[in-house]
């Protein structure tokens, strides 16, 4: 799925949002909503999170309210929630209520399989969101660019994914950057110089990259001038994640005899950024990666709005992450 979602009557309807692409699910969700709040205006929202539910609050949430009985309901996290709940949930499905737009999301992989596998049997409706593949991304960006009423052309494409990284939120992001600065709606080679090669040659990578290399004062350094030359914060926060989970699958690879380009798709990544992968290696155990890809979850909520000073959180998520490299196995266990 990388277009917008079109689905008429969702009431009475319920949607399956599955796979393990983040930014498509969220988009999904919105687009469906959207839908449903024009299809019935006074109709009222509730988020909810699978794991949170029990029998009771789910029928509350599913079962309108005393000034709107027209409800969207969207819960995520489908593969969380209890298996007591799986009966309900599927009857949804065989049982549709007219006044309920339900929209279920599940992550994708085993966890929960069994109830998507009960709910395609029922025939729900289903919107895939499969991950993006790193040389899809290029395709992603002029995809990005044409829905928002601009122009990309692949080879531009290219330069903006090598320059930004292999994370779609990123690739996202910069291609509406870029279109609020282009004057005429395209996207040129030269803009993606400017903004993510020019300027001191700092970008959200190069922070990601001197958290990953260790080099805390050189990477707080360049954070700072990052921000005071416009970059943005979830951009920093989504490529030190991209560069903490390719590090990772990286890791999960130990012993695996391939050749660079079998380890690049293996791991989603170029080619030329397996010697990085190699050179960090040495420095990054299994539990300073979870721990790092914690915090950056964390300084990604803040950075969104979660607090008031979205520098300071990126300042000191450089600190926490930097300090996690080079940890043993067994440091800051009882912590």
């Amino acid at each position: 799925m990388l277009g917008s979602v079109e689905i008429e009557g969702l009431f009475g309807r319920v949607v399956l949002v599955a796979g393990p692409e983040a930014l498509l699910a969220e988009r999904a969700v919105d687009d469906l909503a959207r839908q449903a709040l024009v299809e019935r205006p006074t109709a009222s929202i509730h988020r909810v999170s699978a794991p949170d539910l029990d029998a009771g609050s789910l029928a509350e949430v599913t079962g309108g309210s005393l000034f709107a009985t027209d409800t969207i309901v969207v819960v995520t996290d489908l593969a969380d929630l209890g298996q007591d709940l799986f009966d309900a949930v599927v009857s949804f499905v065989t049982q549709p209520s007219p006044d309920l737009a339900l929209v279920l999301v599940h992550p994708g992989g085993n966890k929960g399989k069994g109830l998507v596998d009960r709910l395609k049997k029922a025939r729900v409706q289903t919107v895939d969101c499969p991950a993006i593949k790193a040389w899809k991304l290029p395709e992603f960006a002029v995809n990005e660019a044409r829905q928002a009423g601009g122009r990309l052309d692949p080879p531009t494409a290219t330069k903006l994914v090598e320059a930004v990284g292999d994370d779609p939120r990123a690739v996202a992001a910069a291609v509406r950057q870029l279109l609020a600065d282009a004057d005429d709606g395209t996207i040129t080679e030269a803009a993606v110089r400017r903004y993510f090669a020019g300027r001191a040659d700092v970008t959200s990578f190069t922070v990601a990259e001197h958290v990953l290399s260790g080099r805390r004062d050189e990477a707080l350094g360049a954070l700072r001038w990052a921000l005071e030359t416009g970059v943005p914060p979830v951009l920093v926060t989504s490529a030190l994640a991209s560069s903490l989970r390719s590090q990772g699958r990286y890791s999960d690879l130990a012993g695996a005899r391939l050749r660079e380009g079998e380890v690049a798709a293996a791991v989603g990544v170029p080619p030329w950024k397996v010697k990085d992968l190699v050179r960090h290696a040495r420095d990054w155990t299994p539990r300073g990666l979870a721990t790092a890809l914690q915090l950056v979850a964390r300084a990604d909520a803040a950075v969104k709005g979660a607090a008031s000073d979205p520098g300071f959180a990126l300042e000191q998520l450089v600190i926490g992450v930097t300090a996690e490299r080079g940890r043993r196995p067994d440091a800051g266990m009882g912590r």
